[in-house]
């Protein structure tokens, strides 16, 4: 059960016209009243004198306000919330709907009941599965009503709410949630035939032009590049303090563009909140050395799944104010990914950037500084450029989803450990998002090393299993009946070849990591040691197992890297 506290209005029986009327869309039916403050307020939905009775209704709940000196009015007299149940759940009666309305004002302050002061209200309902309550600001005797967080004591009601009625146990908030569009914002876009309401389109619009950005000229320019209206908002002395955008054909009824300032897009994209993420990077005398772009996707695709890698630890190892740096820059990866993805990977990836924007914000304080290393791999993905999905580009792209689907799970098990719901049930649903891509993308790259797996000579492949053995007995016997055992089984024979021990570097990363939340733990560690060993994520750039020394294999065909360097030592 979901409350939706609004912004304080002025006309209540405007509002009381919109509740009981076809909506925008022709979607209110049968406008009704369930509940009122006293049980005996005029129904405009079940008499024939509809506009005499939505004054009348409106004059009775506020002649407490009219009471009142005109000086000693508040300016914005009126109260309103929705209650909508959650997807899936049964259909309240009239009864059940008017009984969580008395609970809700209750838990709220608007009226609290046992003898306390109370506000005059009334409950609307004009669908199934959502109500309306309308109220006054001012209570029966003139005084103010105790509505201080009303919002988080509406949730805490409807937790209570949902388990005594058997309802969908939501997930609690905790305010750092990116504003919900309004229903006449969900209208609008399904009369203009857009998939996402205008706010939705422009906060991941904005999300990605932050994505590996360094500065405010290179943030206004991408807002600029991806066709958005731009205002800057500056103070007398010249300095920029904030910003709105805007769709080019998202119009009002006067034809005007409707702008978003970006902190009402989400908390973390106001200028002032965007620029913590640059300063670190300012700050850090040794950001030099990361200024280089790496030259196509491929190679921007491993130093995104090294710098993955690294993140995973500090979330293991690190402090909550690091954890939570972590987490959001990994939001920018995503995004960077799903920016650049090749067709094949674009819609899962972007559902699962989409999602995760939930989980990367949290009360916990960013450590700005060890972020650094994510958001360069954002840039680097964004300047590499879009992924073809073949070749190397297809086979690192599997190798950086597979690590950043860890990244996104160890981000679900921390906030799982600091009571997070919401960010840990969307850092979930990201992992699933991103399960779906990791199957599209591996699909050809791990095919190829399963076919190479199963050409090895058997003596070759005798060897890979006793290495196997040696390395994790505990696992050898679930790897070998796994489908991908024949690529780690390829991936073995082309570490042997390249001149580093194969046991000893399985025994490694497999320590490196747990694998229970692995579906596959064989492609898992196919992608781990690829990126450890140095070797081409595509297998068909090396010479088959077995026809090449371990030294014509050091000259096997590698990701470009500027530099001519062998292959790292096994970490």
């Amino acid at each position: 059960m979901i409350p939706s506290i609004n912004d304080p209005g002025e006309n209540t029986a405007g509002l009381l016209y919109y509740l009981y009327g076809p909506g925008r869309a022709e979607e209110h039916v049968d406008p009704h009243l369930v509940a009122s403050f006293d049980g005996m307020a005029p129904d405009p939905g079940r008499t024939a004198e509809f506009h005499r009775a939505i004054k009348e209704l409106a004059a009775l709940i506020d002649q407490p306000v009219e009471a009142l000196p005109p000086h000693s009015r508040p300016a914005l007299p009126v109260w309103h919330t929705s209650v909508r149940a959650a997807p899936g759940d049964r259909i309240l009666s009239d009864d059940e709907w008017a009984g969580i309305a008395r609970r809700v004002v209750a838990a709220t302050g608007i009226d609290p009941g046992d003898g306390e002061p109370g506000c005059r209200w009334a409950a609307v309902r004009h669908a199934d599965d959502h109500i309306h309550i309308v109220a006054t600001r001012v209570c029966e005797d003139g005084s103010r009503p105790d509505d201080f967080r009303s919002g988080m004591r509406a949730q805490a009601e409807c937790r209570l709410i949902e388990k005594e009625l058997g309802l969908t146990l939501v997930n609690a908030g905790d305010g750092t949630a990116a504003k919900r569009p309004s229903s006449a914002e969900r209208h609008k876009a399904e009369r203009q035939g857009r998939e996402q309401t205008a706010r939705e389109e422009l906060r991941e619009t904005v999300r990605r032009a932050v994505a590996g950005a360094q500065n405010e000229e290179e943030f206004f320019d991408r807002l600029a590049s991806a066709g958005l209206l731009i205002r800057k908002r500056q103070a007398p002395s010249g300095d920029l303090l904030g910003y709105t955008v805007a769709l080019v054909d998202d119009r009002n009824e006067d034809d005007e563009p409707v702008f978003f300032a970006g902190s009402t897009l989400a908390p973390d994209l106001s200028l002032p909140r965007i620029r913590e993420r640059w300063s670190a990077t300012q700050q850090d005398p040794s950001a030099d050395d990361l200024a280089g772009t790496p030259s196509g996707p491929a190679q921007a695709r491993r130093h995104a799944a090294a710098a993955a890698w690294q993140a995973v630890l500090i979330i293991d190892h690190g402090n909550d104010q690091q954890v939570a740096a972590s987490i959001a820059a990994a939001g920018e990866v995503l995004d960077a990914l799903a920016k650049t993805a090749a067709a094949h990977t674009r819609k899962q990836l972007r559902d699962a950037a989409r999602t995760f924007e939930r989980a990367s914000r949290s009360h916990v304080q960013s450590e700005r500084g060890h972020d650094r290393a994510l958001r360069q791999a954002a840039r680097d993905l964004v300047y590499g450029g879009p992924a073809l999905g073949r070749g190397e580009d297809g086979a690192t792209t599997a190798m950086v989803i597979d690590m950043v689907a860890f990244l996104v799970i160890a981000a679900a098990h921390w906030h799982d450990r600091k009571n997070h719901a919401q960010q840990a049930a969307a850092a979930r649903q990201a992992a699933e998002h991103l399960r779906a891509a990791y199957q599209s993308a591996a699909q050809h790259p791990m095919a190829v090393l399963r076919h190479r797996g199963r050409r090895l000579s058997q003596p070759l492949q005798r060897r890979q299993v006793a290495h196997l053995r040696q390395a994790v007995p505990e696992l050898a016997e679930q790897i070998l009946a796994e489908p991908g055992w024949h690529a780690l089984a390829a991936t073995l024979a082309d570490i042997e070849a390249a001149g580093h021990e194969p046991a000893a570097l399985l025994a490694a990363v497999v320590a490196r990591r747990e694998l229970d939340t692995a579906e596959s733990v064989s492609d898992v560690l196919v992608w781990r040691l690829r990126r450890l060993a140095d070797l081409p994520a595509d297998a068909s750039a090396m010479p088959e197992p077995g026809t090449a020394t371990p030294q014509s294999a050091r000259r096997a065909k590698r990701p470009s890297s500027g530099r001519n360097t062998p292959p790292r030592k096994a970490r």
